[in-house]
């Protein structure tokens, strides 16, 4: 296996729980690039955050993901990202944001495995933090945008079905690794 497979969805679905999981069984997977920019957006007083600068955020969230499917390109295992390349279009869909040419290039030029696990919201473990901002209404939206997205793009879905991490994560791998 060599394209990388991508966990979506809306935030506070459970999809960082799931891939943590996933890694401690030795498996390579990647955190949530748009997580990572605002954190180290956050750490030098940047402005390339969701609330101050969405184009910003969205630019930056590109450049790290294009980084990140490069370095799992050449993986001969299974690689598992929280998000992808088609993720950063939603945002832009979701958020009304020009999508720029580059963005819809990159989308068609780096696939996923096919298909893409899909995370469903969930109100009972939804929960904000420092980076998660959203509402759990802004958190199905999203949800909503993403399967659209991904079927602009050709791919197939596979909604993950509510249950505790090691079920959810024994989903996927079945589905994934013969």
């Amino acid at each position: 296996m060599t394209t990388p497979i991508v966990l979506t969805g809306g935030p506070g679905a459970g999809k960082t729980a799931v891939i943590e999981h996933i890694a401690s069984l030795g498996f390579h997977c990647s955190e949530e690039v748009g997580r990572r920019v605002i954190q180290s957006q956050v750490e030098q007083g940047g402005k390339a955050v969701p609330w101050l600068d969405k184009v910003a955020f969205r630019d930056q969230m590109l450049s790290a993901e294009l980084t990140q499917h490069a370095h799992f390109a050449g993986h001969k295992a299974a690689a598992f990202l929280d998000r992808g390349l088609v993720d950063i279009y939603g945002y832009s869909l979701l958020e009304s944001l020009p999508v720029p040419t580059s963005l819809i290039e990159a989308c068609e030029k780096h696939r996923y495995h096919n298909p893409v696990f899909l995370f469903p919201p969930w109100d009972a473990i939804f929960t904000n933090d420092k980076e998660r901002k959203q509402s759990f209404a802004e958190a199905v939206a999203t949800f909503e945008i993403m399967q659209t997205a991904y079927r602009h793009f050709g791919y197939t879905l596979v909604e993950v079905p509510r249950a505790p991490v090691n079920d959810r994560a024994a989903f996927i791998l079945d589905i994934v690794i013969p």
